[in-house]
């Protein structure tokens, strides 16, 4: 398989953050994302942010997340997506987002 057939296989669309709450159940502190991908509907996530972003600053905001990873049950919360980041120089996550605003479900290339 050529390396650019194998970066198309990670299906990776931008999504709004509708909902977000913290996920009292997860090992490591985490909160419960329900984002809209637009033409896909609304996913949920459970992504390790706390370190750098509250409910508040979630809601609304632009994300980028692998959509066709499998859904993985974490504390009986479904997380169906997986958001991207990148760590910072303390490990926290940062997350990837478009900078300008874009249709939601847009896929990236």
């Amino acid at each position: 398989m050529e390396p650019l057939e194998a970066f198309g296989l990670v299906d990776v669309r931008v999504g709004r953050v509708l909902r977000a709450e913290p996920n009292a159940g997860a090992r490591k502190p985490a909160f419960k994302l329900w984002i809209d991908f637009g033409p896909l509907g609304v996913k949920q996530s459970s992504a390790q942010l706390v370190a750098l972003y509250t409910v508040e600053a979630l809601v609304g905001r632009l994300v980028v997340a692998a959509v066709n990873l499998g859904t993985r049950k974490i504390n009986g919360f479904n997380s169906e997506v997986l958001v991207l980041g990148a760590p910072d120089a303390e490990g926290n996550v940062v997350l990837l987002a478009p900078d300008h605003d874009v249709p939601l479900g847009g896929r990236m290339f």
